[in-house]
């Protein structure tokens, strides 16, 4: 079987920034077992699969080891396909997914997702923790996926050389971290999730979807630019709707062809 292939860099308008996504177009999903290995072949963060459905798209996301429940930058590299391959004259998308229906819009500068809000509380922090990222927490909080670690300061976020393995072994599926922005942002974060294949996500849509109610609460305000301080790093505007998250963003195509399998 011949299937469209996409590969972008997302979260950026810079080739070779951002965080790549493969976005494959189905007819219909095969075994999860065929996803998965497809997901480990490309070996990029996240690998989306898109199923049309009715007016709208089906969305699934997996990571070089396991599916996930929802991702930002791969949702973004999938609405960009549509909206600039698939269906050149649409400016609105609407994905079905496991987080529940995620509308992408067009907008002047990429698209605006929609996502549905992680909101975190305080939590008594693992015993390793300190150790796995070498610098101490001022605060950690959690939701269902992920810790929330607060550090003193944007240096301590950029200089970080955590322990994969052992956050690898923590209790939830990945580590976000996080400190007041220095310059233009409001704050700047990076994300570790090593149980799931990626020891470092460039930048991390779903992570937002925490961090803003964090920091909504932190700075009384609900509109933010945001920095995910990686490697290869991205910019994020981001707002606080009631209990939903508006992240912002653009796309660049890198790769376009066919999947054989």
């Amino acid at each position: 079987m011949r299937v469209p292939l996409y590969q972008l860099d997302a979260f950026t308008t810079r080739r070779f920034s951002g965080n790549p996504a493969a976005v494959m177009v189905l007819d219909q999903y095969p075994d999860n077992g065929v996803l998965q290995a497809i997901a480990a072949e490309n070996n990029l963060a996240e690998t989306a699969f898109l199923v049309p459905e009715a007016a709208d798209y089906r969305l699934r996301w997996f990571t070089p080891s396991v599916e996930v429940s929802l991702c930002g930058h791969a949702t973004l590299a999938s609405a960009a396909v549509v909206m600039e391959r698939l269906e050149p004259s649409r400016t609105e998308v609407i994905f079905r997914s496991a987080s529940g229906p995620l509308t992408v819009i067009r907008t002047a500068l990429g698209y605006s997702m929609d996502f549905p809000s992680r909101p975190t509380r305080p939590v008594s922090p693992p015993r390793q923790l300190d150790d796995a990222l070498g610098a101490p927490a001022v605060e950690v909080l959690a939701d269902e996926f992920n810790y929330t670690v607060l550090l003193k300061d944007e240096p301590t976020v950029r200089a970080l050389d955590p322990d994969f393995a052992a956050i690898a072994r923590l209790d939830r599926g990945g580590v976000i971290v996080t400190a007041p922005g220095e310059g233009p942002y409001d704050f700047v974060s990076r994300f570790f999730a090593p149980a799931k294949g990626i020891q470092e996500d460039p930048v991390t849509g779903s992570a937002h979807c925490a961090l803003v109610p964090f920091w909504a609460k932190r700075l009384d305000k609900t509109s933010f630019h945001a920095y995910q301080a990686s490697k290869r790093g991205g910019e994020i505007t981001c707002r606080l709707a009631g209990d939903r998250v508006e992240l912002d963003g653009a796309c660049v195509f890198y790769l376009e062809g066919q999947a054989e399998f």
